[in-house]
């Protein structure tokens, strides 16, 4: 039924302002969810301010009861309301609320539509029906028809333009043709019947061309228009209100389908609303972006990767194509200057990305240095520290990409934004626009500055913690040997592969270490941790380790008197102790010792809580030693023992801690199956079976096309140079050796009777030695060392005495006996007759020494070969 009432609003061809219908939709709760154009032309307030309050805070007045009592109900209600425009002034708009039903027919809000006072514009009521309009002749439309001109409007004097007494319903074309949002009606088989301009220009064609034609005739299939005729079916077919949301280009749309209904309550029609979301859509988008930077970007302390996850980030979500490249010092860990960079200052690219396979874009490659041009977006942006927005119409920009040769690819529109963290320029991020039509926006500038700067925190945190990490492996690298020293008893490679740089620097270490007796010790040891403490205790370790094998202790009295060392050693002087469980700073490192002699080709072990090694026998047979382990060092109060092994000629002995073996995903036993199997892998040298160990134990790396190798580990090879492998959890020490012996023709003993005169002989002997191996020009050093070892043997100690010549790289003369006291080097007095023997040794000799054994001592002297028989 129409309603009835003389307008004031005309139509601008009556030169009259035009209704301008304002809508909004409400949550249950009372929250503004939409906001029109219309609303904000009518209020003033924009939808960045209204969007997200609470409904009665527009208000200026309580409404009445009634239609508190409506709306609570889910009910349709009409009638004036105040309204606060934005500059404070009250007006009495005209108000028409409809509950938006979802697919049970239960409200989730309500969709609102208000104009000026509906006392000024003919809105009075005469016979209301309960859909806010006075039915005088029903056509089945919802409205009155006195005179219908075709359009489902009555028009009285049939000219419709809404003159004499069809005011109300040319207002009511006027309304539906000028709405801010996009107005459609379709018949129950959905059929389009009537659409605003804002509607057809949506669809992208006439009312004209549409009236008449069914939906899916005129629109491509696709998933957004699959979508709208879906639920345009279920909103005819089931008679309840429908609202969703659709993407159409680069706009949003929150759409409201209500059907339409005759008198006796069958549906005739649908009509639908479509309200422009976009600006809120693309903010939600925007903070959607914003938040997922917090948890996407910066999940490593790897300068490379942080770089990577905001490329990751923002293609194809923001932009087509995204660069970032950053200062070699950054890289490096180095602290960058604060200074104004200089335009032809050198980037390296360590990230790119594009939505195209292949990376059309980026002409220079991961890793590679180049230099921006001045005029350039991105050399200006580093140069002021500002972020530069560019496009097409921007002459410097069409220069450089047209330098660039990306041109022809379409690139339309870029932005530079610099990376800077506490005032100090990393780097630039470049992002481009080439498949999405529409140019980057001041937003998008916004946004893309803020996602840059939570990267370039990331960067920083990273370059200072590759700093940290840096100086921890050149510590630790400085106290790890660079070389192996030269001696007869083994042949011997190592590899050393520093942690993943998340762990940072290890305490693990190896050494080979010459003894007397041309025999040789290997060690292997790991210290709990990382980070600069657990290297420099490596080096504490490693230092004491080489003090107690000069004194030529036994395996597993090297390791007593190191575990009492590591239990005393304390960061602080605060009285506590490494044994002590409650101390976090407590230091506990497992160590291997192993000693070896060419002559009796036999190998002592002893292990402080690590890893048994391996031995690869000539025979091709390979085994673990079993070891009667003791605690690890710092643990104290528990004895070590030692294990004695015959190994023969060209045996293989595999030394290495447990970031060789151990992995989160398998047990330490399938390691050291694996270890085995790798260690009988053929192979020409020990520095292959280094590798095959490192590659058949060792995850490979896997790096992805657009991904630098930044996962790689620079480790120690033998010389220094690096070792191309993958970062490993944890540190990994590896020391191969292969045993080699002296014959009998290098080794001469006598067995001497305590007795002075047998000195003589024993000269007599060793010279005669001496001209078997043509040594005749150390004979009288030779003598001279041999009579004062033996003299002070039979005077000083017990039988059994034994004389004993090695001819390897240097001349070593050894007589022991059975008694342990060690003699002392001391000065003689002037009137003094003894005391002068060993200091004439330790003048004549290349050095000399004493060492325990099971039955007593050992004093030996070495002296250097003459040229030509070294």
């Amino acid at each position: 039924m129409a309603r009835r009432g003389k307008a004031v609003l005309e139509s601008p061809h009556d030169h009259e302002p035009a209704i301008d219908l304002a809508t909004a939709t409400v949550s249950r709760q009372g929250i503004v969810t939409s906001w029109s154009d219309g609303a904000q032309r009518l209020l003033g307030h924009p939808a960045t301010d209204v969007v997200g309050r609470i409904v009665t805070e527009l208000l200026a007045a309580d409404p009445s009861d009634a239609a508190w009592a409506a709306l609570a109900g889910a009910e349709a209600w009409s009638g004036t309301a105040a309204i606060r425009h934005r500059d404070g002034s009250r007006l009495d708009l005209g108000l028409r609320a409809c509950p938006a039903l979802d697919g049970e027919g239960k409200a989730t809000g309500f969709v609102v539509a208000f104009a000026a006072d509906p006392a000024r514009n003919g809105y009075e009521d005469e016979a209301d029906d309960g859909n806010g309009y006075e039915d005088e002749a029903d056509d089945g439309n919802g409205y009155e028809d006195e005179a219908d001109d075709g359009n489902g409007y009555e028009d009285d004097d049939g000219n419709g333009d809404g003159d004499g007494d069809g005011d109300d319903r040319g207002m009511l074309e006027r309304s539906f043709t000028q709405a801010s949002v996009a107005l459609a009606m379709f018949d129950a088989e959905l059929r389009y019947q009537r659409l605003n301009d804002i509607a057809s220009e949506m669809v992208g064609k006439t009312a004209t061309q549409l009236r008449g034609r069914r939906y899916r005739d005129t629109v491509s299939h696709n998933a957004a228009t699959r979508g709208f005729l879906r639920h345009l079916r279920r909103v005819a077919e089931t008679g309840t209100p429908a609202s969703y949301e659709r993407h159409f280009g680069d706009r949003a749309w929150n759409i409201e389908m209500w059907p339409v209904k005759n008198s006796s309550g069958r549906v005739r029609g649908v009509s639908t609303a479509s309200f422009d979301s976009s600006a809120q859509h693309w903010a939600q988008q925007r903070l959607a972006l914003l938040n997922e930077a917090g948890t996407r970007i910066g999940t490593t302390l790897d300068v490379v990767r942080t770089a990577q996850e905001l490329t990751e980030l923002v293609v194809p979500r923001l932009a087509d194509f995204v660069s970032v490249d950053l200062l070699d010092s950054v890289l490096q860990g180095e602290e960058p200057t604060a200074e104004r960079i200089d335009a032809a200052v050198g980037l390296r690219r360590v990230a790119h990305r594009s939505a195209v396979e292949g990376i059309p874009e980026a002409t220079v490659a991961l890793g590679a240095v180049d230099t921006y041009p001045a005029y350039s977006p991105p050399a200006r942006c580093l140069a002021t520290g500002r972020p530069f927005l560019s496009g097409l119409e921007d002459p410097d920009f069409v220069r450089w990409t047209e330098g660039e040769d990306v041109r022809s690819a379409g690139v339309h529109s870029g932005m530079a934004v610099p990376l800077r963290a506490r005032g100090i320029t990393l780097g630039v991020a470049v992002f481009w626009r080439r498949l999405r039509p529409e140019p980057f926006q001041p937003d998008d500038l916004v946004l893309a500055e803020e996602l840059a700067g939570r990267a370039a925190v990331c960067v920083d945190n990273a370059r200072r913690y590759t700093r940290e990490y840096t100086a921890a492996l050149t510590l630790q690298r400085s106290l790890l040997p660079r070389e192996i020293p030269g001696q007869a008893a083994v042949e011997a490679a190592f590899r050393y592969l520093p942690a993943d740089s998340r762990a940072g620097a290890g305490g693990d270490w190896f050494d080979v270490i010459p003894l007397s007796g041309t025999r040789v010790a290997l060690v292997v040891g790991d210290v709990a941790g990382h980070g600069v403490r657990a290297s420099a205790t490596m080096g504490s370790l490693r230092t004491a380790v080489r003090t107690l094998a000069d004194v030529d202790l036994p395996p597993d009295e090297l390791l007593t008197h190191l575990d009492d060392l590591v239990t005393h050693l304390t960061p602080d002087d605060d009285g506590t102790t490494a044994s002590d469980a409650q101390d976090p700073h407590g230091i506990s490192a497992t160590c291997l010792y192993a000693v070896y002699d060419p002559v009796s080709r036999r190998c002592t072990f002893a292990s402080a809580g690590h890893p048994p090694p391996g031995v690869l026998y000539p025979d091709g047979t390979v085994s673990l030693v079993s070891l009667s382990p003791g605690p690890p060092l710092g643990v104290g109060g528990l004895p070590f023992e030692a294990t004695e092994l015959e190994l023969p000629e060209g045996s293989l002995i595999a030394l290495y801690t447990d970031g060789l073996i151990e992995a989160r995903d398998r047990d330490i036993d399938v390691g050291l199956d694996r270890l085995c199997l790798a260690l009988a892998s053929p192979s020409p040298s020990l520095e292959v079976t280094c590798d095959i160990l490192i590659d058949s134990l060792l995850p490979s790396p896997t790096l992805q096309p657009d991904e630098l190798p930044s996962r790689l580990s620079s480790g120690l090879r033998p010389g220094g140079s690096p070792s191309r492998s993958a970062r490993p959890a944890d540190d990994v020490a590896l020391l191969v050796a292969r045993t080699r012996a002296l014959h009998t023709d290098q080794v001469a003993a006598w067995g001497l009777p305590a007795d002075p005169e047998v000195v003589a002989d024993a000269r007599l002997q060793a010279t005669r030695q001496l001209q078997v191996w043509g040594l005749e020009e150390v004979g009288f050093i030779t003598e001279l060392v041999v009579s004062e070892l033996v003299t002070n043997a039979i005077r000083y100690g017990e039988a059994p005495i034994e004389l004993r010549l090695i001819r390897d790289r240097t001349l070593i003369c050894e007589v022991s006996d059975g008694n342990s006291a060690a003699p002392h080097l001391r000065r003689a007095r002037t009137f003094d007759e003894g005391g002068r023997g060993l200091l004439l040794v330790s003048q004549l000799a290349q050095g000399w020494g004493t060492r325990q054994t099971t039955s007593g001592k050992t004093i030996w002297a070495e002296q250097l070969l003459p040229t030509g028989h070294a």
